[in-house]
């Protein structure tokens, strides 16, 4: 009897053992995902770019939305989204209704990695604003020895061409001649980097100092706002010596010179013959800003035959300028403007073969070369600001002496 008990016993015993436990599997609830304002789990996402011709009635039709319901969404919010200004190449969000129909109640316009348009229209009350994503600021730092070109040691490091722009036309524009650098002149810099979901770099914001060294000397760079009543920060150096002359180098941002000041130029526009050009021509598509190089107040705001639409500034008893060729004016005679301002737009009004502003300079009632000027500097620093400028830039100083140079 006890025999049969043990060998029970252990039947019982081996059974359990290759028993498997069962296991519950709980289910994964899905991450809630934010944006726009809206939860996009309750909503079926599409993602998509605006084709060439297409247009905004033609998006929601293919998204079940019916012309009388796309009428008055246009009409509803004209004040806040212009329909008919949306650009091919631009990519937008559809948030659509998750049953059967898959039908769109929100239309997202993305003109930019930061800037959006939401069209809201699940409800009775369609509504639509613009909004912003969330910018981070990250301080970084770049340095670089030039073998060639400041250009080409950016590009090496995929650093953005923003960069060299800023330092070639901004900060050291009449301190240094960029086309006559050396070999193995170097630089550094301390800037900016923007990021949105803080990651994608979204572009640069200021360059908070610099350091050029050019044949061997060097120049430091540092933004400040010395002037309140300007609110307009300038570049300094060590020595609290601002870096911007009185006159902009050229009344346009990322151009190029495409013909110089010459009293013997063949021009091709009249026959190759020989004719004075009195100007700078700066080259850059239609519909470009033109800033005033200089403080002053406008003298002309005209039009003629030969130099199309165009302004003249008188800056002082000593200096006058004048931008012709405009596309349109953006100011009136009288009217007092500000250096960097802008005063009207590339065009090829008036006798030109192509899209660009004639920069002409006078000094003393003359016509001159403004490029072979010796121009006077801005207005120095007021000595009683001195001591917080020089508080200010210690530490940026010292970061960018620590800076190693990258190759």
């Amino acid at each position: 009897m006890k025999k049969i008990i043990i060998f029970l016993l252990i039947g019982l015993l081996t059974a359990c053992k290759n028993e498997k436990p069962k296991v519950v599997k709980t289910p994964v609830k899905p991450k809630t995902v934010y944006e726009y304002g809206f939860n996009l789990n309750n909503y079926k996402v599409i993602h998509d770019t605006i084709k060439s011709g297409e247009n905004f009635s033609e998006i929601l039709d293919r998204n079940h939305v019916e012309y009388p319901k796309v009428l008055e969404i246009v009409n509803k919010i004209r004040d806040t989204f212009n329909v008919r200004k949306i650009k091919s190449g631009t990519p937008y969000t559809i948030l659509a209704s998750k049953d059967s129909l898959e039908k769109a109640e929100v239309f997202i316009y993305k003109p930019s990695k930061v800037r959006y348009t939401v069209v809201n229209f699940k409800d009775s009350i369609i509504s639509a604003y613009n909004g912003k994503k969330k910018v981070k600021t990250v301080i970084e730092t770049a340095s670089g020895i030039i073998k060639n070109s400041l250009s080409e040691a950016m590009d090496k490091q995929g650093l953005s061409s923003y960069l060299t722009s800023k330092m070639a036309d901004d900060i050291y524009a009449w301190t240094i001649d960029f086309s006559r650098l050396q070999k193995n002149d170097k630089f550094k810099l301390i800037y900016e980097q923007l990021y949105i979901n803080d990651t994608i770099p979204v572009g640069i914001g200021e360059i908070k100092a610099a350091y050029f060294e050019h044949s061997g000397e060097p120049f430091y760079a540092f933004k400040y706002l010395a002037d309140s009543t300007l609110n307009i920060p300038d570049y300094f150096d060590d020595k609290a010596t601002n870096l911007r002359r009185q006159f902009l180098k050229m009344p346009v941002k990322f151009s190029r010179i495409t013909s110089r000041y010459n009293l013997r130029r063949r021009i091709a526009y009249y026959g190759n013959k020989i004719r004075p050009h009195k100007g700078t021509d700066f080259a850059a598509p239609i519909g470009t800003p033109i800033m005033s190089t200089a403080s002053g107040t406008v003298i002309a705001a005209s039009y003629t035959r030969g130099n199309g639409k165009y302004v003249k500034i008188r800056h002082n008893s000593t200096y006058s300028t004048q931008y012709l060729h405009m596309s349109r004016r953006a100011v009136k005679v009288g009217q007092v403007v500000k250096q960097g301002q802008v005063i009207g737009y590339i065009g090829m009004t008036g006798n030109t073969s192509g899209p660009h502003v004639c920069y002409r300079f006078w000094k003393n009632g003359r016509q001159v070369d403004p490029l072979k000027q010796k121009l006077p500097a801005a207005k120095p620093m007021k000595k009683e600001i001195k001591p917080s400028y020089y508080k200010f830039i210690e530490p940026l100083k010292k970061q960018l002496d620590s800076i190693k140079y990258s190759n």
